[in-house]
């Protein structure tokens, strides 16, 4: 083995984190101004908002021209996602925005649309506006003496434009006629919007998620346009474009034989590994699945990731079982550090909240989790601390990043049992969260749990809606014809 293949480091990642020994690759190529060759710079590293982003500049020795790009290294998210922002006041102008370039951005109350940008971009709400009406006022002048009609509905689109730009100051301004709607729509799902409220919800900011159509898949490259529908299989098209009816026959089956893995493995005290893809580096890793048996509530199957490449590690819970036919809200009064060590299993469909905290994650948050409450919000501080975009870097606010480190701090501090008491919420639609009893089998003095029936909101997000549960065997039929 040759010496330069003894130093090559086989792990080395593809794209390093942005510090000074990083170093950019120099690539000749072709100055699209005076034919010659230039050289272009590579870098490909992690920086706040972008994640994973190459940055390119290029420059020609001969006739002195010069660009700059930046390109998500990101891969493409399982889902696009829809961004739609409610601007009243000049905060909401001032919130950053990361806009890939397979993004379009649309203004619904003055029928504004502009397709995805040729670059990607690290701007604000102003900025984007500030750049259509750059782009637009540029021709103008020539519109005016060759079509004048074409030059009026554009001069009336740069009003409302200029006019948006002019929100007040203050809050609650929801009637200001110059309020718009911000849509950011990325088919790829990596375009981000700031939310100014983390680590709650915003309740001016909406993020929506849907499959992406064929046309979609062909403009990004993903999928040979001349290639027959083969690709594009007529169950896909079904997901995309309407509410395919699930086949419970279908789904039954393929449960039964996922459970009847995991149970074996289970009982021979095994541990089943299936491959994965990092969701950090996408490189090859390993899931590890282990069904446990919870006491006074039901069987679940714990899973773990551990990238041997990036070093990226996650846990998650699911559960088995029937659906319940209510939901399930636990409300825990926290009083000592016994109650600090108390099992609690957070499902992915179940919302956390601690009042005293002004802390509200959303259903979907972390996922599903199997552990204490301690370790619970230390995995909620974790989580927080170093994956919430805007709130890091040079373009952090002062303000909002000395506040968001403030309640770090108090929710350290409160997983160290050092804030007592407080309270803990898990409201779960589907009932499948749990939080140990130290009483049990009779009831706790401190925990209160309230079923209650779901909203048909909740059915609908939960995929409740389109389950048909009487005479499934003859859908299939009369689908096949």
């Amino acid at each position: 083995m040759s010496a330069d293949q003894d130093t090559k480091r086989p792990d080395e990642q593809l794209f390093q984190d942005l510090d000074a020994d990083a170093s950019a690759s120099e690539v000749e190529s072709l100055c699209m101004q005076c034919q010659n060759n230039g050289v272009t710079r590579l870098l490909l590293t992690r920086i706040p908002h972008f994640k994973s982003v190459i940055l390119m500049a290029f420059e020609c020795p001969h006739c002195g021209f010069k660009n700059n790009e930046v390109r998500s290294g990101e891969a493409m998210q399982e889902t696009g996602h829809i961004h739609e922002l409610r601007c009243t006041t000049k905060a909401d102008l001032n919130r950053q925005i990361v806009r890939n370039n397979t993004a379009s951005i649309s203004i619904p109350e003055i029928e504004f649309t502009a397709p995805p940008a040729s670059s990607s971009s690290l701007t604000t709400a102003e900025g984007l506006v500030s750049r259509f009406i750059e782009d637009l006022a540029a021709d103008q002048e020539q519109r005016k003496e060759e079509t004048p009609e074409v030059f009026q509905v554009i001069e009336s689109i740069l009003e409302k434009l200029r006019n948006s730009l002019t929100l007040p100051e203050e809050d609650g301004s929801e009637t200001s006629p110059h309020a718009f709607t911000l849509v950011v729509d990325d088919p790829t799902g990596n375009s981000y919007v700031e939310n100014l409220c983390a680590p709650n919800p915003d309740p001016k900011l909406t993020v929506r998620h849907y499959r992406r159509t064929r046309d979609q898949m062909i403009e990004m490259g993903y999928l040979n346009p001349d290639a027959d529908d083969a690709q594009w299989t007529e169950k896909e098209k079904q997901l995309v474009g309407q509410k395919k009816q699930i086949n419970m026959i279908e789904e039954m089956e393929a449960a039964k034989k996922v459970m009847k893995a995991v149970k074996e493995a289970s009982e021979a005290k095994e541990i089943l590994t299936f491959p994965a893809n990092c969701s950090s580096c996408n490189a090859p890793c390993d899931t590890r699945m282990h069904m446990v048996n919870i006491p006074h509530f039901q069987e679940v199957i714990i899973m773990s990731t551990t990238c041997d490449k990036c070093g990226f590690k996650s846990n998650e819970v699911k559960c088995g079982g029937a659906i319940s036919p209510k939901g399930r809200r636990i409300t825990l009064k926290i009083e000592d550090s016994d109650d600090l060590s108390r099992d609690i299993l957070k499902s992915e469909t179940s919302s956390f909240s601690v009042p005293e905290l002004e802390l509200d994650m959303i259903a979907g948050t972390m996922g599903g989790r199997f552990t204490t409450v301690e370790g619970l919000l230390r995995q909620l501080h974790e989580e927080l601390s170093g994956r919430v975009p805007f709130l890091e870097g040079d373009s952090a606010e002062s303000g909002r990043r000395e506040k968001f480190e403030h309640f770090l701090q108090r929710l350290e501090e409160t997983a160290d049992g050092k804030v007592l008491p407080f309270t803990i919420i898990v409201d779960d639609p589907m009932s499948h969260s749990y939080v140990q009893n130290l009483y049990a089998p009779d009831p706790d003095p401190n925990m209160v749990c309230e079923d209650y029936e779901r909203t048909f909101e909740q059915n609908e997000d939960l995929g409740l809606n389109d389950i048909n549960t009487e005479n499934y065997e003859q859908i299939e039929p009369a689908q096949s014809k």
